[in-house]
């Protein structure tokens, strides 16, 4: 991933094009005043403003948020966005009600030197996701030179990811996605053994090709979530009304033989007759019920997950291991975020991805603790996967 970085970039006086990953949850009030609900994406992207500024650039930024259908929707306008980052810069930013025009060209003409300018959402522009030329010209006409520090999105091929840096001479990674290749490079290229992945979540479905591609490299993948419940009935296990892929069946037993003993399952789960908090639940080793379904590891599980990564010297993680929005059901996913971190204090390099998990980890209070939060999901899982990610792979090379 030889690449330009935006430290190999001269941006005094420049006008700099930044796509940036806003996609953050937006609180309405019964007013209908409209707040920034989490501000973790936000605050990833200011080491890249803060550069920009710092060099006497403009800093021009763009980003989705939600899924708007091509066209105008106020319900996700970014402007309660560019608020809030007025308060974490503690510095002026304006915001462009359109995305591209005479108006926005007017506006960055008249921007004086380090000043930021945050662009309204590109999904308005129906050409945003279908990459049009013509849509990403125009985008690339409102500046000299091109970052990218929207990891979480860098595995699509869109106007604003890939489209422009064919009209811009420079194209460069931003300090996030700099970060962000660095340390998921080193879960590929040289890992320090023992390496465990902790995998959990909802389905198999989502996670074959990460498990394929990190069965050479690892020592252990502890799996958990619902995604294990159909490993287990693969494996000739009674779930009781655990969800399961009943279509998966066959290629959970088929990497599982083929893992030779590397993927490791629940022992043990806490088990409800309800998908609700207030279920009675308990605690079952083996079989699960008819009935009962499965919406957490349980204690034995716990114990032993955690006694394999307090010997790991490389750590991944994606996934929960049960219904983590459920306090009565997020032991087991507090645990491992808890495990992780004490791991790192031990020396081990601990990477965490996937909204689910980070949102877990944040919960738990250890983002501070691990190694690397990484800020992209499914962008993290097709990296591990060594797929191209059009994002990165469209950059200026270094």
């Amino acid at each position: 991933m030889a690449k330009l970085s935006i430290d190999d970039l001269d941006l005094s006086g420049k006008r700099v094009l930044v796509r940036v990953d806003f996609n953050v949850p937006i609180d309405t009030d019964e007013e209908g005043n409209r707040t920034v609900g989490d501000d973790t994406r936000i605050r990833a992207a200011l080491p890249t403003i803060r550069a920009i500024l710092d060099a006497k650039g403009k800093a021009i930024l763009m980003s989705h948020l939600g899924r708007p259908k091509g066209q105008p929707d106020p319900s996700y306008s970014l402007s309660p966005v560019a608020q809030h980052l007025e308060s974490l810069l503690d510095a002026r930013v304006r915001f462009a009600s359109n995305t591209v025009g005479e108006a926005v060209e007017s506006t960055v003409r008249s921007m004086p030197a380090g000043s930021v300018l945050l662009l309204e959402n590109t999904r308005f522009e129906s050409g945003e996701r279908e990459n049009d030329p013509a849509f990403a010209r125009r985008l690339a006409a409102l500046a000299d030179v091109f970052v990218n520090d929207a990891f979480g999105t860098a595995h699509r091929a869109h106007a604003s990811t890939e489209g422009v840096t064919r009209f811009l001479e420079q194209s460069a990674m931003g300090k996030l996605v700099k970060t962000e290749i660095e340390y998921l490079s080193k879960l590929l290229d040289s890992p320090e053994k023992p390496y465990v992945a902790v995998l959990g979540g909802a389905k198999v479905s989502d996670k074959i090709g990460v498990i394929e591609a990190l069965l050479p490299r690892v020592d252990r993948i502890l799996i958990g979530g619902a995604m294990s419940y159909t490993f287990l009935k693969a494996l000739g296990e009674n779930v009781g009304d655990s969800r399961v892929e009943e279509d998966k069946l066959k290629t959970a037993k088929k990497l599982y033989d083929e893992a030779e003993g590397k993927i490791v399952l629940p022992s043990d789960h806490v088990v409800a007759e309800a998908f609700d908090n207030d279920a009675p639940r308990e605690v079952v080793i083996g079989s699960i019920p008819n009935r009962a379904m499965g919406l957490d590891i349980g204690p034995d599980t716990i114990a032993s997950y955690r006694e394999t990564l307090m010997e790991a010297k490389t750590i991944v993680w994606n996934g929960p291991m049960g219904v983590f929005e459920m306090t009565n059901f997020a032991t087991g996913t507090n645990a491992i975020a808890e495990a992780l971190a004490d791991a790192t204090e031990k020396g081990a390099l601990t990477v965490v991805g996937g909204g689910d998990s980070v949102a877990a980890i944040v919960q738990a209070g250890f983002e501070e603790r691990v190694s690397h939060v990484s800020t992209g999901g499914g962008a993290m899982l097709e990296f591990l996967e060594g797929k191209e990610l059009p994002g990165i792979a469209a950059l200026s090379d270094a």
